[in-house]
């Protein structure tokens, strides 16, 4: 049986990171901004809100249900898949290797939405088969 700790560390980890990329992208815009090797720009409040959105989110579906968890997983895997893909875009387009281009964030990009998905599925394979 697979049990919901697992997959609620994961919920967390969305949640850190989450809140974490919004604090940068809002309140410290040019060190994210330089981190990741971009100039600053104002569309980054916007992704700050959405990762703003994604770690509440991730806050509220570890107190709630399967159904709840599956929808901020697929809003996070969509918002996250499509960052990694836009760092894979500017590291071919620009050979942008900035650390916040091409370092960690590039591989949790896709890993995070991987593992989260994964452990989903697989807790809902256990309650289906009533472990």
């Amino acid at each position: 049986m697979v049990s919901a700790v697992p997959v609620l560390a994961w919920v967390a980890a969305l949640v850190v990171a989450g809140l974490w990329a919004f604090f940068g992208h809002v309140f410290v815009p040019e060190e994210a901004a330089r981190a990741i090797g971009w100039p600053t720009s104002p569309f980054q409040r916007e992704v700050g809100m959405a990762n703003l959105g994604i770690g509440v989110a991730g806050v509220i579906a570890a107190f709630r249900g399967f159904d709840f968890r599956l929808a901020v997983a697929i809003v996070a895997a969509c918002f996250l898949i499509g960052a990694g893909v836009g760092h894979i875009r500017e590291i071919m387009e620009t050979g942008n290797l900035a650390p916040g281009n091409a370092g960690p964030i590039l591989f949790t990009d896709f890993l995070t939405p991987i593992a989260i998905l994964g452990l989903l599925w697989l807790n809902g394979r256990a309650a289906e088969q009533g472990q």
